[in-house]
């Protein structure tokens, strides 16, 4: 009989290519929280829902890049928050460290989302 247990583990562990300046992605773990079907639908539509509320702030505006930058770095740090456990760089996972990593790496949170999300194909695939 196959050693198979119906509840999932409550988070898992994927290496992220985070994006780097001038070199080459990084391959750091990320522990990630694991949601079945249903909570993953609703944080995707959670995650939608703030995405057209920021469309509709900017909508008939024309924001500056700087206030463009504001909403992508809050967006990306809400992401990182939801999805995240821990991580394996040297600074403790914090508000304060996301926020640095999202404003220093461009393209990191959708790296980490886009992990994330290939976790759950690659299951639903079965490796």
């Amino acid at each position: 009989m196959a050693k198979f247990s119906i509840a999932p583990k409550p988070t898992f562990t994927v290496d992220v290519a985070i994006p780097q300046v001038g070199g080459s992605p990084a391959m750091v773990p990320f522990t990630f929280k694991y949601r079945d079907r249903t909570a993953l639908a609703e944080l995707f539509d959670a995650w939608k829902a703030k995405a057209q509320e920021l469309g509709e702030r900017f909508k008939g505006a024309e924001p500056t890049l700087t206030e463009i930058t504001a909403a992508e770095v809050e967006q990306g740090v809400d992401q990182i928050r939801d999805l995240v456990v821990s991580w394996d760089f040297g600074e403790e996972l914090s508000d304060e460290s996301i926020t640095a990593l999202v404003k220093s790496c461009i393209g990191v949170s959708d790296a980490i989302v886009k992990a994330y999300s290939e976790a759950f194909g690659k299951a639903r695939l079965g490796n």
